[in-house]
Order: structure tokens, then C-alpha cells, then sequence
């Protein structure tokens, strides 16, 4: 296993998004657009997952885009998401990757290229977190037992935060153990230097790119039947949110 493999495994779950990205647009999207990409691992699963779908992944890294080769429904673009072209119907801009914009005036940029790529009816959707601890530094650590017996330690650290910037520095490491053991480790495997975008500052960029709607989503649907279909509502009141919290902001043509 490598980085990306454990970025895959600890931190991306592409089986879970894929049925609340088509929820929460509420038609039946058939083209994915996947902005910082990295592996395109959302856009394998969206091919996999919706019939006759397809998909069109960007990202600059050529070789982490090509990492799960060739298919015939997936488009993959070593180029920035700014000049990226392609028509979809859902956009995701997801892993808090919207802070790669660190003025507004990039974000805006950004938001009207990425509206301009959307088809009648499309939306564009991102994440980001917030709440009492979106400032504060410190490590979060989780665990995934692997099929072999091993298990992989994740941490999520904030390293530092700038509530008079919004800038924050996260960091991302991996460690793989068995039986108490330590075997391998990852420290820093991956370094991102972001602006944290809160959620009101987020939906007033949307609204001057030219977007006509914007609403907020929690991480986890809202309802399952029993046939797995799933059901969503927006956020409208605050109190449905936790003290710190992860959502998704939509916004439709």
C-alpha cells in the first residue's frame, strides 16, 4: 500500500457519496464532473454505480489521475480545474478542496468557470467544515482494520489556523500496525495549505457567480427505504448542525 491507497481507504467514501450527490440533485444526473480529483476514485464508483453514467475527472497530477487506468465512461484531465472544459450535470469539488481558492476573488472565478460547465438543471456541490473547533489545532485519530489482520491509524491534524485569515494548515498521516507493532508509517503524507471557507461566506460567493440557488446538506442522508434508496433535506436550522460539523453546500444553475 501506498499513500493514495490509504487516502482512499481512510479518508474518501466514494459508495456512500455516490447516492447522496444523485439525491441531493434529485433527477437522475448521468455526468459526474470531479474536481481535484486526485485518483478519480468518486468517478470509478459513479460509472460503476449509475447506469449508462459517466464521468469526467480533473486534477494537475497526470500520474495520481491515471493510478486506476483506462475506462471507457470516464474522461481524466491532467489540467487545472480553472480551464478544464466538459459539460455535467453534478460537479463535486470535494475533501474540503474548494480551499485551494484563498481569496474571494478566486473563489469566484472559480465558482462562475465551474457553473459554465454545468448542463440545464445542474448543480455544483463542496464541503467544507466549521463549528467551535474549525480554528483550533490538534489531532484527530481514527482506525480501518485491512483484510490481512492489520490495522491503519489515520490522523487528521490541524496543524495551524488563523481565525484573521481563515488560513489553516492539515496534514494527514497514515500508520499501518499488527499486533501492537508498528510496520509502516506515513508522517505528513499529505500537507494542505488551505482557506477555510465558512459556510455563509461559501453560499454569498455562489450567489455572485451567478448561481440562482444555494443550500446546505448534512454528510449523511437524511432516510433509507428498504430498497437502499436514499432521501435528503436541506439544512434550515441551525440546531440540526453539530458543534463542529462537516456539510455540503450546493448551489444549482
Amino acid at each position: 500500500m501506498d499513500r493514495h491507497d490509504l487516502y482512499e481507504l481512510c479518508v474518501q467514501s466514494p459508495l456512500h457519496l455516490v447516492p447522496l450527490l444523485r439525491a441531493i440533485h434529485g433527477q437522475e444526473p448521468a455526468v459526474l464532473g470531479e474536481d481535484f480529483s486526485g485518483t478519480a476514485a468518486l468517478s470509478c464508483r459513479w460509472v460503476q454505480d449509475v447506469p449508462e453514467g459517466s464521468a469526467i475527472a480533473v486534477d494537475l497530477d497526470a500520474a495520481t489521475l491515471a493510478r486506476h487506468g483506462q475506462h471507457a465512461r470516464i474522461t481524466r484531465l491532467a489540467t487545472d480545474v480553472r480551464t478544464a472544459a466538459g459539460a455535467v450535470d453534478v460537479l463535486f469539488a470535494g475533501n474540503f478542496s474548494i480551499g485551494y481558492m484563498h481569496t474571494r476573488a478566486e473563489l469566484v472565478a472559480y465558482l462562475r468557470h465551474a457553473r459554465s460547465r454545468l448542463r440545464p438543471g445542474g448543480m455544483f456541490v463542496c464541503d467544507t467544515y466549521g463549528g467551535e473547533s474549525s480554528f483550533l489545532t490538534g489531532h484527530v485519530h481514527r482506525h480501518h482494520n485491512l483484510p490481512d489482520g492489520r490495522r491503519v491509524r489515520y490522523t487528521w491534524e490541524q496543524r495551524y489556523a488563523d481565525p484573521l485569515t481563515g488560513m489553516v494548515t492539515d496534514v494527514l498521516h497514515f500508520r499501518i500496525e499488527k499486533g501492537g507493532v508498528i510496520e509502516e508509517e506515513w508522517p505528513d503524507a499529505f500537507v494542505y495549505e488551505w482557506r477555510l471557507w465558512a459556510v455563509p461566506e461559501l453560499r454569498d460567493a455562489m450567489v455572485e457567480a451567478g448561481f440562482g440557488q444555494t443550500d446546505v446538506f448534512q454528510k449523511l442522508p437524511d432516510a433509507e427505504d428498504e430498497e437502499g434508496n436514499i432521501y435528503v433535506e436541506a439544512v434550515r436550522d441551525p440546531e440540526e448542525l453539530d458543534d463542529s460539523f462537516i456539510v455540503l453546500v450546493a448551489a444549482r444553475v
